[in-house]
């Protein structure tokens, strides 16, 4: 039996209404799960937009998933970064975290070590911006847990190609 395996799959698409409502619905009505989704204009004057998307099946789902999105009409263009092996992914997060005297003293401690900024600060708590892979923010969270987290805003995961070539 074939494993569940995590991909992202960049979807160029047109950038007009009920695109990504087309897309999505692709995934929903045939039961397919969404880890993260991001979606942005990339080429103004071409009117495309890159929708970002990470999704776990086995390799037969993956590989239905891809041929589906590709018959759809405003789609241009299918890449399975996972695949391509030459993908830089990241994910931006803010997290914020209560907390006094020594719990304070660590949250900044444990910041500075995950190469987080402080964009807010208040007496009694602190929202941190931390940037990198998906698993590096995990870690970041699960640290601030016991220090007084409070709350997170993650933004998903976007991707691109290493190398001179476009996608």
């Amino acid at each position: 039996m074939q494993k569940p395996e995590t991909h992202t799959l960049s979807v160029l698409v047109d950038n007009e209404p009920g695109v990504l409502a087309r897309v999505i619905g692709l995934f929903s009505g045939r039961g397919y799960n969404i880890e993260s989704l991001t979606v942005s204009e990339t080429e103004h004057a071409k009117h495309l937009s890159l929708i970002t998307v990470v999704t776990t099946g086995t390799p037969m789902v993956i590989e239905q998933i891809k041929n589906q999105l590709d018959r759809l009409v405003p789609v241009h263009r299918v890449v399975d970064m996972t695949l391509s092996g030459k993908a830089i992914e990241r994910e931006l997060a803010m997290v914020k975290v209560r907390g006094k005297g020594d719990n304070r003293v660590e949250a900044l401690r444990l910041a500075d070590a995950f190469r987080a900024r402080v964009i807010d600060a208040t007496t009694e708590s602190f929202v941190f911006e931390i940037t990198g892979k998906s698993d590096k923010i995990e870690q970041f969270v699960a640290l601030m847990l016991p220090l007084g987290l409070v709350e997170v805003s993650r933004t998903g995961i976007a991707a691109i190609a290493r190398g001179p070539d476009p996608m």
